[in-house]
């Protein structure tokens, strides 16, 4: 049988030829354009207004003192690979606009998205975990969003919000792995992790070009750089820190700052095009 034909039929398949149908698949792959849009009924839904709640959004806790900035690119911006979804027509029907891969986003102000930045070093205390979950939506067989910050101890909601199966393939190193098959569209599974860890990959074994990045941190000190390259962290005690940015393509920079009680710092990061 073709692989259409399998994606037909796991809307019916039982939960055994589901695995099954998982454990054959092949993952790894790149990603998409954040400005396609997808189909959603009768309208078209551009996927920027999904993904721009999960842009720089400041992290918070106790303290006064705040860290902001930008993470800027130097150089040309590599082209962005066109995305091949026809080998599931599900995927591929609902977009209305061409799909380029995410690994390497320049955004139009020359700055660079998808950058986490968090506090490496300096932060004491304890933190419990917050009970509102981080969500990482499948829409228009993407990851939504495709890098994302998590407290240890978190809730993690992974939705399927396509009809079509997805399978979340994730290969953390300090955390315990997990690969879930998502048949049905609404599907919701809830997961967390229980030690700090960055770049814990995600993949979907069903459709290749699939990934998203998760960073588990134990504090609430992180944000991820968005479309117009800033990002904000919040809510810091008076103290010395070190500040590091993580990128998929370019790796990380780190720079030391100390800040008073209540006082803002600008903080700059720049990548360089290999």
């Amino acid at each position: 049988m073709g692989e259409e034909g399998m994606m037909r039929r796991a809307q019916w398949m039982s939960p055994f030829g589901i695995a099954i149908l998982v454990a054959i698949g092949c993952g790894g792959g790149t990603p998409q354009d954040a400005a396609a849009t997808i189909k959603t009924g009768d309208a078209e839904t551009p996927m920027q207004l999904a993904q721009a709640s999960a842009e720089a959004q400041p992290a918070g806790g106790a303290g006064s003192a705040s860290v902001h900035g930008t993470v800027r690119f130097d150089g040309t911006a590599p082209p962005r690979e066109p995305v091949q979804m026809a080998a599931d027509p599900v995927c591929q029907q609902q977009h209305t606009s061409p799909v380029h891969s995410e690994d390497v986003v320049v955004n139009e102000n020359g700055t660079l998205k998808h950058v986490f930045v968090y506090v490496k070093e300096g932060v004491t205390g304890s933190f419990p975990a917050p009970t509102t979950p981080v969500v990482l939506d499948q829409n228009g067989c993407w990851y939504t969003p495709h890098v994302f910050g998590i407290q240890v101890g978190q809730p993690l909601e992974i939705v399927n919000s396509d009809p079509t199966l997805h399978n979340v393939n994730a290969k953390p190193r300090q955390n315990r792995p997990f690969n879930i098959a998502q048949p049905v569209k609404g599907m919701k599974t809830s997961k967390a992790f229980t030690a700090p860890e960055l770049g814990v990959k995600f993949k979907c074994n069903v459709h290749p070009w699939m990934s998203a990045y998760g960073h588990v941190v134990a504090h609430p000190y992180f944000s991820v750089s968005g479309s117009d390259g800033s990002f904000a962290i919040t809510g810091l005690p008076a103290g010395t820190y070190v500040l590091e940015a993580w990128h998929e393509a370019y790796g990380t920079q780190t720079q030391t700052l100390s800040v008073a009680d209540g006082e803002s710092k600008s903080v700059d990061f720049t990548f360089t095009a290999k």
